[in-house]
């Protein structure tokens, strides 16, 4: 494994790292608890951080399905991320477990019961921002950059 290839990877494995500790530091240290999809966008990058380890472990054979699999995964996390932007931004509806419906025509017995039944955290909203991008889409952005370390290494195994 080249020194060049090594970078490669552990940049795409850290980069992923690096995002899974922000989201643990705004959740844990920000009390900014994650909606499902927050959650939902956390799990490829653990898988990416996974498969660059493995890249350290593994044969030089075996590099090139890893690089592919990390991109995916960052590929994957990236279209969850800008899915979640889409919901943030009333693009389109989310999954009814963490977004608002339309309630004008419940009674106030069906209201009360949804009320109680919705979850703590929605993912119609958005907690934070900065130059006007939401966690989701920062996440999309970096992601999509990891997806290119990965798919460099992949050219390069």
């Amino acid at each position: 494994m080249t020194l060049h290839r090594r970078t490669l990877f552990l940049l795409a494995a850290g980069g992923s790292a690096l995002m899974m500790l922000g989201a643990l530091g705004f959740q844990y240290i920000g009390a900014m608890p994650p909606c499902d999809l927050c959650y939902w966008q956390r799990y490829p990058h653990i898988v990416a951080v996974a498969l660059g380890l493995l890249a350290f472990l593994l044969p030089r054979a075996a590099l090139l399905p890893l690089a592919v699999l990390g991109a995916i995964a960052t590929l994957t996390t990236a279209a969850i991320g800008f899915y979640h932007t889409g919901v943030e931004r009333d693009w389109w509806e989310g999954p009814a477990a963490c977004t608002s419906a339309d309630v004008s025509g419940l009674s106030s017995d069906q209201l009360f019961d949804r009320i109680m039944a919705a979850p703590i955290v929605r993912c119609d909203e958005v907690p934070w921002e900065m130059f006007g991008l939401s966690m989701a889409s920062w996440n999309t952005l970096a992601s999509l950059l990891l997806a290119a370390l990965w798919i460099m290494a992949a050219r390069r195994a």
